[in-house]
């Protein structure tokens, strides 16, 4: 079975990255949004739109990945649910989640919505970079060329 990349697309930022390394690879994207969106014409990639509401591609997402496969998402908890399925989480500016990091993870953010729901005015993420695009990239092409191995291995031992 090979290894599948899915992208929680709303708002991505690094669709086009993600596009390159899955053609490189030879391996199926989907895109995943609530609305229409372009994507490369490549049998390789599909767009997948869904409902809106909240949590509609979140659990398109949940519902189709397997343990192995990517997601590209800043969505912590679905970051969690990710994980939770032994499969791959990165966020756009190339932090794998990963077991040991998606609890504090959920905690920083759940303390953030509660200074928030207070009424504290808090400073978002810092604006997107070509240092996250590369990092992101690198992250991305270790999780996958990790991945593929462990399958190898598995298949052949």
């Amino acid at each position: 079975m090979t290894i599948k990349i899915y992208i929680d697309a709303d708002a991505c930022p690094v669709k086009e990255e993600t596009y390159k390394i899955a053609v490189r690879y030879g391996l199926q994207t989907f895109v995943v949004s609530n609305s229409f969106m372009q994507i490369p014409t490549s049998p390789l990639i599909v767009r997948a739109i869904v409902d809106a509401g909240a949590d509609v591609v979140d659990n398109w997402i949940t519902e189709h990945v397997v343990a192995g496969d990517v997601v590209v998402t800043s969505d912590i908890p679905l970051a969690a649910r990710v994980l939770a399925k032994e499969a791959h989480a990165i966020a756009p500016y190339g932090r794998a989640f990963t077991e040991d990091s998606i609890g504090l993870a959920l905690a920083q953010r759940s303390l953030m919505e509660h200074i928030r729901s207070t009424g504290e005015r808090t400073s978002g993420p810092p604006p997107f970079s070509s240092t996250n695009r590369s990092r992101f990239l690198q992250a991305l092409d270790q999780t996958i060329a990790r991945e593929r191995r462990k399958r190898s291995s598995m298949e052949s031992g």
